[in-house]
């Protein structure tokens, strides 16, 4: 059987003050061309369909009219789970009806036990959990629950489970959102859209998925940061921050039967995200900046080398080059705030740490260790849809 992975559409994502659900659809639009020229069995979208747990109403009929397209009118199945950025709860609603024409969005892990069965073929999908749901699952009691703190000790109690559900003479399939780590990703700088450790929420071992035939992942948003040949990351479709400007953005096509293969499919943005860095005067002079294409054909991210001695730079800036998702300062002169304004835009930071940042800059004292365990409470809430 033949599917299409991708993963991360993020949708109802801003970057910068700009909104990207152009660009998203445009890379849907590949998508489903690329499904067609290859003929696929299926759809798989390993997580984080949306930005938010709450997503605004365009978003949501963005991604329904998307939905309608692939599985009504292409009558492809669609396998997905839940990721850290989706309300899992209102995603999972209305599943019953949605399963009768083979759209399969899992966002509990009761449902990752029950795999959709296929003639030659077993796909489990196991959506993004905090280590509390799976104590909640397994009825564990305080004792037990000491040892189930960490994803990977939680992941290593799921995952056998799951394993014991394989069928002789079948493949099996994983579609997941995680952070899984193994050799293949060393040396590369992970970027997730919230590299979250919220709850122990860390890296999971690829070592543990050993079993599956093939591991459709979600998460992070480099396809270069897959762990092994069989346990992948697609990406995201579309650039979400300055890390990923340099990225090729695709999907994989996915073959599995006596051998899994895997072929890359690029996806050609059509407005990109240009990273600029130099000093005012290098980057304001025509000479320079004429390379571009400008004019709203592309968004930028100025990164200036110096203080320029003008009134509104910024301005000056946008005046030039157009769509500007921001603007930095760096080198031996930048100022703290503009450092972690960076770090804030481009992602670096979780959701956590933006808080600690915050409540630092404004009470000059860090958080307690009651109010980080209350963080942690209300991001996990958060990230449930709760």
């Amino acid at each position: 059987m033949k599917f299409l992975h991708t993963a991360d559409w993020h949708i109802g994502k801003e970057l910068g003050a700009f909104s990207l659900l152009s660009e998203q659809w445009n890379a849907f639009q590949q998508v489903v061309a690329i499904a067609e020229d290859e003929a696929v069995d299926g759809i798989i979208i390993a997580g984080d369909l949306y930005d938010r747990g709450i997503p605004p109403l365009n978003a949501v009929e963005a991604f329904e009219q998307m939905a309608r397209i692939m599985n009504l009118e292409h009558h492809w199945p669609i396998y997905a789970v839940s990721g850290n950025h989706d309300g899992a709860v209102r995603l999972g609603a209305g599943r019953e009806w949605r399963e009768t024409t083979a759209f399969f969005i899992h966002t509990t892990l009761a449902e990752a036990f029950e795999p959709v069965e296929l003639p030659d073929m077993q796909i489990f999908m196991l959506p993004f959990l905090d280590p509390l749901d799976a104590r909640i699952y397994y009825q564990m009691s305080d004792e037990e629950s000491r040892d189930y703190t960490s994803i990977e000790a939680v992941m290593a109690r799921i995952i056998p489970d799951l394993v014991a559900k394989f069928k002789p003479g079948k493949h099996h399939i994983l579609v997941t959102h995680y952070n899984v780590i193994g050799t293949g990703n060393i040396g590369y700088e992970l970027t997730s859209e919230t590299n979250s450790q919220v709850g122990g929420l860390k890296g999971v071992p690829a070592s543990l998925f050993a079993d599956f035939d093939y591991v459709a992942l979600g998460h992070i948003h480099l396809r270069q940061a897959s762990p092994t040949d069989t346990i992948r990351y697609a990406g995201s479709p579309v650039k979400f921050n300055t890390k990923e400007a340099q990225a090729e953005k695709g999907v994989y096509i996915v073959e599995v039967g006596d051998t899994v293969t895997v072929k890359w499919r690029p996806i050609q943005p059509v407005k990109d995200l240009i990273v600029i860095k130099g000093t005012f005067s290098e980057i304001t002079a025509p000479a320079f900046y004429e390379q571009y294409a400008r004019e709203g054909a592309n968004w930028f991210s100025i990164s200036l080398t110096d203080f320029p001695d003008v009134r509104n730079a910024r301005g000056i800036l946008t005046t030039i080059y157009g769509d500007i998702v921001e603007v930095n300062y760096v080198g031996q002169n930048a100022q703290l705030g503009n450092v972690v304004q960076s770090e804030l835009v481009d992602g670096t930071l979780s959701d956590q740490e933006i808080i600690s940042h915050f409540y630092e800059t404004v009470a000059e004292k860090p958080l307690s260790a009651e109010q980080v365990q209350l963080v942690e409470m209300m991001l996990t809430d958060i990230g449930r849809g709760v």
